[in-house]
């Protein structure tokens, strides 16, 4: 009997993975509690017993004196079983609550058992883990029996045992399908950077190699796209691009928006702020469907990113000239420090904008606010311009048109004002001091321009009284002829 019992615990050491000095303790407490009840002892009593490890022989020492022999009645034998078993029970949920403990953010591979409200209870060997709906790729279907690989998230505890949660959206599974396909990433020679990942439509990731003999993108491919195919084939045709990691940022993002050709990257002084410029025909390949290629790619670079083409770019990007206070010498020394647009000059910080020469602390302050406020007129006003010329400024000149019709209009002399014809108490009188001559007016440009016509009859006019015309004043003899 002592060494069946050695058996039956060495058998179930191998079967449950439970350590059999676990087991021991446990058939020793519960053969304690059968003595209590069989020798009818109260439950402040102390009652040992002890199972040699060698010989399988069990000793009973209660209140410090050995009992021969002990007869457990009934209860008391099926109370001890009870005890057994729930000590087992509590035994085999720590061991695999401490495996898999371990095992978070690995790749585990098991059959689907059953369906829970939405939920696929995974069987995995002697443990169960349960995949939430959450957590499955979208547009995906399992039927019960079919094998599943999932990504360890969480393991934790709970009443009915160790809850084992697994995903398939989460970044860490790409990360363990690549561990498991590529051995250069098993073996850390390729590095993965960065993942940027929409379950079920579209990944990212970005490779780095630590051995300039490897090819980082060509490890993760494989011969003619062995690797990534079964990569591809688990995630039921998830499209994945390989990209290659670049320190220098602006060459990360051309690459991260690829299959899109980009002709500009500006980088702003907000934080991780990129506008990129493409052409007019790589607009919409450089933001994907439902943007999801400027996306993924702001969240694999970490820089948030403002996708715009060159026309677009050209209707709103207001000039340095246009800001006031920038004159030509300033424009020329913001263009040589990079600065091109109101817009750069407005996302400055005033410790930039004093590394430009001959800038200082208050006027890099002075030329932020201004362009900020140029660019809020702009989009107060839709875009329009709205600048009022300096009340110095010099007329527009005219156009060649105005000009010619300029030359070709009569020009008007100022009217001399006539002179006043003698009255007939005058004409009694005689001439007084103060009455001048009538001077003969200058013909105007319509009359000079018009071609001579036949002479019209002399109008005969009252003689004027002579009078004394000093001789500064006196008519020419081309006004005297006309």
């Amino acid at each position: 009997m002592n060494g069946e019992l050695l058996a039956i615990l060495e058998a179930i050491e191998r079967d449950k993975g439970i350590d059999r000095e676990v087991l021991i303790q446990a058939v020793e407490g519960a053969l304690a509690s059968a003595a209590k009840k069989s020798l009818g002892l109260s439950e402040e009593s102390i009652v040992t017993v002890t199972l040699d490890r060698q010989s399988g022989r069990l000793s009973v020492v209660s209140d410090d004196r050995q009992v021969s022999s002990i007869d457990f009645s009934r209860i008391a034998a099926q109370t001890a079983k009870q005890v057994i078993i729930q000590k087992i029970r509590e035994a085999e949920r720590e061991v695999i609550f401490s495996e898999f403990q371990g095992r978070v953010g690995d790749i585990v591979t098991g059959s689907v058992h059953r369906f829970e409200r939405g939920d696929i209870i995974v069987e995995l060997g002697r443990a169960e883990a349960v995949m939430p709906r959450a957590e499955r790729i979208p547009h995906e279907e399992y039927q019960q029996g079919d094998r599943l690989q999932g990504y360890v998230l969480e393991v934790r505890r709970s009443v009915k045992g160790p809850a084992i949660i697994l995903s398939r959206t989460h970044e860490g599974f790409i990360r363990g399908l690549f561990a498991l396909e590529v051995p250069e990433i098993a073996e850390g020679i390729v590095e993965i950077k960065a993942i940027a990942r929409e379950p079920g439509d579209r990944t990212k990731i970005a490779v780095a190699s630590k051995d300039e003999k490897v090819d980082c993108v060509g490890a993760c491919v494989g011969m003619r796209g062995t690797r990534v195919k079964n990569i591809v084939r688990e995630l039921h045709g998830e499209k994945i691009d390989i990209i290659r990691w670049q320190s220098d940022i602006k060459e990360f993002i051309a690459a991260a928006l690829s299959p899109a050709k980009i002709a500009e990257i500006r980088l702003a002084a907000e934080p991780r702020h990129a506008l990129v410029v493409v052409d007019d025909d790589q607009l919409s390949l450089a933001i994907g469907k439902r943007g999801q290629n400027v996306r993924l790619a702001s969240k694999l670079t970490g820089w948030e990113l403002e996708i715009q083409s060159k026309s677009q770019l050209a209707a709103v990007e207001v000039e340095l000239r246009a800001v006031p206070g920038v004159g030509p010498a300033m424009e020329t020394r913001l263009k040589e420090a990079g600065i091109t647009t109101a817009q750069e000059l407005a996302s400055m910080t005033i410790e930039q904008l004093t590394a430009v020469k001959s800038v200082g602390a208050k006027t890099a302050q002075r030329l932020i606010d201004a362009a900020k406020r140029t660019l809020e007129t702009r989009a107060a006003t839709g875009g329009a311009e709205v600048t009022a010329p300096p009340a110095d400024a010099p007329a527009e000149a005219a156009t060649p048109q105005e000009s010619a019709a300029v030359a070709e209009a009569p020009r008007e002399e100022p009217a001399e004002p006539e002179a006043a014809q003698p009255t007939a108490d005058a004409d009694a009188s005689g001439p007084t001091e103060d009455a001048q001559p009538a001077e003969p007016a200058e013909p105007s440009g319509e009359q000079a321009a018009e071609p001579a016509s036949e002479p019209e009859a002399p109008t005969e006019l009252p003689e004027a009284p002579a009078v004394e015309t000093p001789p500064d004043e006196q008519p020419s003899d081309e006004e005297s002829k006309a």
